[in-house]
């Protein structure tokens, strides 16, 4: 194992709760498929979630928001209040409370738990209509019956990029099954962190349409130069646990899923050289910088992925669209 893929390792942060890609698992014999939350439920749980989070971005103090996020999204929430409370104690002197309003919810049905949904909104971040106007797309899980409703996936996507989803006839969604093997769909949704990674590292499996988060990032990272200093990159697949994938199968067949991701980039400074420590980095650094500098992000996807073509067709519409790719520095090490 090479010397970055040792430190990847130390910093792998372990998870214990296990999700599957459609959110299915049987615990104390609970074996009837029911809808996960009720509508009153639903938006009830979005309710306490803006109010934490306005707390929490209000004072820069993760622990005010900690029971109302998991997954992807917690571990960026987290480190990132923790970064900005070291460096503002006082709190956040720009604090604009987050509004989330004309939200629906798509609420599929399971057995067991953990039950999960997921609550399409309009924020107060955006232009409503035109090209600025955005949906913010939140996934709530709840672990069990006295447990709270927690948002492990947050995904920023324009109106005309979501699309409809199947419903039974009791007007409920129908997750994306869990089965890997499942033929109707171009990709595997519940392999998607790890086909996304090794994308990225060798540029297969090539069923990713060219963009800024797929192509594009990997022509970035191989322009990237700097006089004096070498870069390296690791990607790590991160789908187990809380970081697990959710879907929802769409009308037409394909599927909407969010899934989570793990990015190391290290630095490398010739003799006499350093790498720069912004603030944000210095807050979560451990170690002291001398002639590298590693960081860490743990990255949530929300990606379509369509059904299988017929034949042998190869276009951009058999290929996953990632739609919105969310980032977070979640920790940093100096040697």
């Amino acid at each position: 194992m090479t010397r970055l893929g040792r430190l990847a390792a130390g910093l792998a942060t372990a998870t214990v709760l296990s999700v599957t890609a459609s959110g299915c698992v049987t615990v104390h014999g609970e074996l009837e498929v029911v809808p996960g939350a009720t509508e009153s439920e639903a938006a009830k749980a979005l309710e306490d979630f803006t109010v934490a989070y306005n707390k929490a971005d209000k004072a820069y103090d993760p622990a005010l928001d900690e029971d109302r996020v998991t997954g992807s999204l917690g571990a960026i929430n987290q480190a990132g209040l923790a970064a900005r409370r070291k460096n503002s104690p006082e709190g956040n002197a720009q604090h604009k409370p987050l509004e989330l309003t004309d939200a629906s919810y798509a609420i599929p049905k399971k057995a067991g738990w953990p039950r999960w949904f997921l609550a399409d909104t309009d924020s107060n971040r955006d232009q409503d209509g035109g090209k600025q106007d955005t949906r913010w797309l939140l996934t709530f899980v709840r672990t069990g019956p006295d447990a709270p409703w927690k948002v492990s996936y947050l995904a920023v996507a324009s109106p005309s990029e979501i699309p409809k989803f199947r419903k039974d006839a009791d007007g409920y969604a129908q997750p994306v099954p869990s089965d890997t093997t499942d033929a109707t769909l171009a990709t595997a949704p519940a392999e998607l962190s790890t086909t996304y990674t090794d994308y990225l590292r060798d540029g297969a499996p090539d069923v990713f349409a060219p963009g800024s988060m797929t192509s594009g990032w990997r022509d970035a990272r191989k322009n990237t130069r700097r006089a004096g200093f070498s870069y390296q990159y690791v990607d790590q697949a991160l789908d187990s646990g809380t970081f697990a994938p959710l879907g929802l199968t769409t009308e037409d067949g394909g599927a909407l899923v969010f899934f989570s991701s793990k990015h190391f980039e290290r630095q490398t400074a010739a003799q006499g050289l350093r790498p720069t420590v912004t603030a944000d980095v210095e807050a979560l650094l451990t170690g002291e910088v001398k002639s590298t500098l590693t960081k860490e992000r743990v990255s949530s996807q929300l990606v379509y992925v369509p059904k299988k073509a017929a034949g042998d067709a190869t276009g951009t519409d058999d290929k996953v669209r990632v739609l919105n790719r969310l980032p977070g520095l979640v920790a940093a090490q100096g040697s």
